[in-house]
Order: C-alpha cells, then structure tokens, then sequence
C-alpha cells in the first residue's frame, strides 16, 4: 500500500513540475518542491487520490476550511472521499513561499470549480499552508483558506 501511494504521489510530483510555470528558475530548490507539492495536492483532492493526500500531509494536519470548520487530517480525507463532492478543477495562483529553515509558509489565491450534491459550485478564495520538513520529506501541518467575494 505504501509504495503504490509512493507511485502515484510521484507521479503527481512529476505533472506538478511539468506544469509548473518557467517562473520556477527563480526559486530555490525547496520553494520549487514545495510549489509542486501544493500543485500535487491540488491534483490529488481533485482526483480523491488518498493515498497521494496521506503522504502529502503530516498527521497532526490541522484544516481551516472556507466556512471556518477545523479538521483533523482524518476529517480532511473524509471529507475528500464524500460521496457527491466532485471537484473539476482546483488551480492556485499568486503563491508566494517563505522559507524558514525546516519551515515554509505558502500563501496564494485558489479557484475551485465542481459539483455538490447535484449542485454546480465555484469558489475564490485566499489560502495558507504550512509546510515542515519532517525526516527529509515536506509535509503540510496546517491549511486555512478565506473566500474572496466575487
């Protein structure tokens, strides 16, 4: 189990930096990764992989969604996994990352476009990650997002 969500976080690494914009060659090494791994967690939550979501996010994750519920990283998946959520499109833009050591703050504007129990939905709105490098490897500890009114 652990190496097939290895494969297909890895795979989402790979499209995030391919897709990643030329704007990239300015970043250090860290702010590049941590950039794809925001474009991989994006893809993931839009794809409901799991898996990929698990390795991404640190397990003390504490999740401040648009409507000011807080999450556990267990909630998180959940809600992810729940039947009649169907995101389409989940795409960051403006993001900025500040590194601090063996910590990186990620802000930026998110759009979300899907389905809801049958009912289209759109979403704008300001968002904050917080990254740590555990034993080598960037996970995220705490997520908070803020809608923009349209």
């Amino acid at each position: 189990m652990f190496f097939r969500g290895l494969s297909s976080l890895g795979l989402l690494l790979v499209c995030a930096v391919l897709l990643f914009p030329s704007t990239a060659q300015n970043l250090s090494s860290d702010e590049g990764r941590i950039l794809a791994l925001e474009n991989a967690w994006n893809h993931a939550e839009q794809t409901k992989d799991i898996a990929a979501l698990d390795q991404l996010l640190a397990p003390q994750l504490v999740y401040i969604d648009y409507d000011g519920s807080i999450s556990t990283k267990q909630q998180f998946l959940a809600s992810v996994k729940a039947e009649g959520l169907s995101p389409e499109q989940i795409i960051n833009e403006q993001q900025n990352v500040h590194l601090f050591g063996d910590c990186a703050i990620v802000t930026g504007i998110y759009h979300e476009k899907g389905v809801y129990k049958g009912k289209s939905y759109f979403r704008r709105g300001r968002f904050t990650d917080t990254w740590v490098k555990l034993n080598g490897t960037w996970q995220c500890v705490a997520s908070q997002s803020t809608l923009i009114a349209h």
